[in-house]
C-alpha cells in the first residue's frame, strides 16, 4: 500500500479544501487528535465519509465489528493500553499474517508499533470508532476478568460466599462487565447459554439474538453461581426452575434486571430480561401510535368503567402501552389500583401489588381485595385463566375500568378466545369496552436512512391497500445500528371499539369471520395496514411488517 496521507487524499477527492486541511492540522497540533477525529470533530467531513475514502480510493476493507466473535487468543496478542491508544482490535489470524480493525489504518507508527510486539504482519481494516471503543472495552474488560478467573478458578464446590458476593472479585466484574454491554448496546435480553464445549453468552437488539461472547466451558460455574447469589435464587437447587431479579446502574440509569434460571441437558441456562427504569415510554406519544389509533385508545381509556385489552405475544411492547394508559389518566382524583407479575416499573400515585404465587397470592386473589380498597381503575397485569377472566368481568360490570393483557393473535380473535375460556357471550358483550392488539417491527436507523426505490413486490403490497407515492427508507448501516439499518423499535397496532352491532354479534357468539367482514366494511385499520402506512412514511420497512403479520 502507497503511503499516503488522509489529509491530501482528501483534499484529492474533493471533499474538504487546502484551507480546511490546514485549520484541521493547526488544531491536531494543539489537541493532539487524530486528522481524522479533528475534520469530523469540526463537521468538515463525516466519520461515514472518511471510511468511504479509505475503502473506495485506498481499497482498504470496511468491517462491522458486531458480526465478529473475536478469539480471546486474538485479544492476548495485543496489550490492552496498545489497543486503547491506538484505537485497534485483532480481528483475525492466518498464518503470518495477523488482520486488525483499526480507526486509522494510514497510522503507520501504530502499525510499525504492532508490528513489532506480535512479530506478525499486519493487515489493516478499517472499523468505527464507536464499534472499537464498544469492542475493546466488552473484549478486554472481560479478558482480564477471565484471566484473572482462569488463574484462580476454583472448583464449583469449592465456591464460598465471599468470593460470589464480593463485588471486586474477578468473576464479579465480569458478569457487571457484561450486564453494562449489553445495556449500552439497548439489549432487552442476555442469554447464558450452557452447551457441550462452551458456555456462550448472547444479547437481543431490536428482537433480534446475536452471540456476544464465547466462555471457556469450566467458567459456567462460577458465572452461574454468581448471577443466582445477585438475583438470591438457591445456588444449590440445579433441577428445578427458578425467577429472581437485582438492580444495578449502567450508563448513569437504574436498571431492574428479572432472572430465569432453567436446568437444560448441559447445565443451567440463564436469560436476564433488563428494564431500563430511565427509558420506561411514560408518554401515549411515545408509544407510535397514528394519530386515529391514539385518539380511539384514549376514548377507551377514559371511559368511566368496562374492559379494555391490549394483546399480543410476549415482547410485543404490552406492558408499555397498560403504563402508558395509566400514567395517562393518573390524577389526584382518582384510585389506581395494579396487581401485576412482576412490577416492572415503579409509578407515582399509584398503588402496585406483587403477585406472589407460592404463597397462594395469584391475580385472581389479588382483584378479589383490590374490590374492597375503593378503587376507581384497576389494571391487572395479565388474564391467564377463567379465576382472573371472570373477576376483570365482574370488576367491569360494578362500575370499575379494567386494563389488562392478554396472548392473542389479533384484536378480532381476543373475544372468541374470552369466550372459549368460559366467560358467557352476554357477560363479554356487557364488559367488554376496547382491543388493541399490537406487534413491534424495528424502526429504520434516523442516522443512516436514504430513499430508495421499492421492488415491484414492495409497491404491489402498497397499492393492494391503496397506498400510492409512499416515501420508502431504508437504512444503509452505520455505527449506530451496529450496521443493521435498523435502531430501535415501533409498535404497529389495530383497534377495536365495540359498537351496539358488534355487541350484538358477540352476544349471538358468531364467527372470527363475520366479525371481521362486518369491521372491514366498516373501514376498520388491521396492523398489516397501519405497518403499511408507517412504511409509506419511512419509519420501517415492508419486510419488518410482513415479518410480524403474516405469520399468524
Amino acid at each position: 500500500m502507497a503511503k499516503k496521507r488522509i489529509g491530501d487524499l482528501l483534499v484529492e477527492t474533493g471533499l474538504i479544501t487546502a484551507d480546511q486541511l490546514a485549520d484541521a492540522l493547526e488544531d491536531q497540533k494543539r489537541t493532539k487528535k487524530r486528522l481524522g477525529d479533528s475534520l469530523i470533530l469540526k463537521g468538515y467531513i463525516t466519520e461515514q465519509q472518511l471510511i468511504e475514502v479509505l475503502e473506495f480510493q485506498l481499497g482498504i476493507p470496511h468491517v462491522s465489528l458486531y458480526k465478529y466473535q473475536i478469539d480471546r487468543s486474538l485479544v492476548q496478542l495485543i496489550p490492552e493500553n496498545l489497543a486503547i491508544r491506538h484505537q485497534l482490535i485483532p480481528i483475525q489470524k492466518s498464518g503470518n499474517k495477523l488482520t486488525v480493525a483499526m480507526a486509522d489504518p494510514l497510522d503507520y507508527y501504530a502499525i510499525d508499533d504492532l508490528r513489532m510486539t506480535t512479530g506478525f504482519q499486519i493487515e489493516p481494516v478499517i472499523a468505527t470508532k464507536e464499534e472499537l471503543q464498544r469492542a475493546i472495552s466488552r473484549y478486554y474488560s472481560i479478558q482480564e476478568s477471565v484471566k484473572e478467573i482462569l488463574q484462580n478458578l476454583p472448583k464449583e464446590e469449592e465456591l464460598n460466599d465471599e468470593q460470589l458476593q464480593s463485588e471486586e472479585s474477578p468473576v464479579s466484574r465480569m458478569v457487571n462487565q457484561i450486564i453494562k454491554n449489553a445495556v449500552h448496546q439497548r439489549a432487552s435480553d442476555i442469554h447464558f447459554d450452557p452447551q457441550e464445549h462452551d458456555f456462550r453468552v448472547r444479547i437481543r437488539v431490536d428482537g433480534i439474538l446475536r452471540t456476544e461472547q464465547t466462555l471457556p466451558k469450566h467458567m459456567q460455574g462460577v458465572v452461574t453461581a454468581r448471577l443466582k447469589i445477585i438475583s438470591k435464587l438457591n445456588i444449590a437447587e440445579k433441577r428445578l426452575p427458578q425467577d429472581g431479579r437485582f438492580q444495578m446502574t449502567a450508563d448513569y440509569n437504574v436498571i431492574d434486571v428479572r432472572v430465569s434460571s432453567l436446568p437444560t441437558a448441559y447445565g443451567e441456562k440463564i436469560v436476564l430480561r433488563i428494564l431500563d427504569l430511565g427509558q420506561a415510554i411514560k408518554q401515549i406519544e411515545q408509544l407510535g401510535f397514528s394519530s386515529n389509533n391514539a385518539n380511539q385508545f384514549r376514548q377507551m381509556i377514559r371511559k368511566p368503567y368496562g374492559i379494555v385489552l391490549i394483546t399480543g405475544p410476549t415482547g410485543s411492547g404490552k406492558t408499555s402501552s397498560l403504563y402508558a394508559a395509566l400514567n395517562e389518566i393518573n390524577k389526584e382524583d382518582i384510585n389506581i389500583i395494579t396487581v401485576e407479575d412482576p412490577i416492572e416499573y415503579r409509578l407515582e400515585g399509584i398503588n402496585q401489588v406483587q403477585v406472589n404465587e407460592k404463597i397462594g397470592f395469584t391475580f385472581g386473589r389479588g382483584l378479589r381485595s383490590i374490590l374492597r380498597q375503593d378503587p376507581n381503575v384497576i389494571m391487572v397485569g395479565e388474564i391467564r385463566d377463567l379465576e382472573t377472566a371472570e373477576m376483570a368481568i365482574r370488576s367491569a360490570l360494578t362500575g370499575h375500568l379494567v386494563l389488562s393483557t392478554l396472548h392473542t393473535n389479533d384484536a378480532v380473535s381476543t373475544i372468541t378466545r374470552f369466550i372459549d375460556m368460559g366467560i358467557e357471550p352476554f357477560l363479554v358483550s356487557s364488559a367488554l369496552t376496547g382491543i388493541v392488539a399490537q406487534r413491534l417491527v424495528r424502526r429504520v436507523c434516523t442516522e443512516c436512512a436514504a430513499p430508495y426505490t421499492g421492488t415491484e413486490e414492495e409497491i404491489e403490497v402498497l397499492n393492494r391497500f391503496g397506498i400510492t407515492n409512499p416515501i420508502l427508507k431504508k437504512g444503509r448501516g452505520c455505527s449506530k445500528c451496529n450496521r443493521t439499518g435498523y435502531r430501535g423499535r415501533i409498535a404497529i397496532h389495530e383497534m377495536l371499539s365495540l359498537d351496539d352491532q358488534l355487541k350484538q354479534m358477540v352476544l349471538n357468539k358468531q364467527s372470527d369471520a363475520s366479525y371481521r367482514s362486518y369491521l372491514a366494511d366498516k373501514g376498520f385499520v388491521t396492523m398489516l395496514q397501519d405497518g403499511l402506512n408507517k412504511v409509506a412514511i419511512g419509519l420501517t420497512t415492508v419486510q419488518e411488517v410482513l415479518n410480524a403479520t403474516t405469520s399468524d
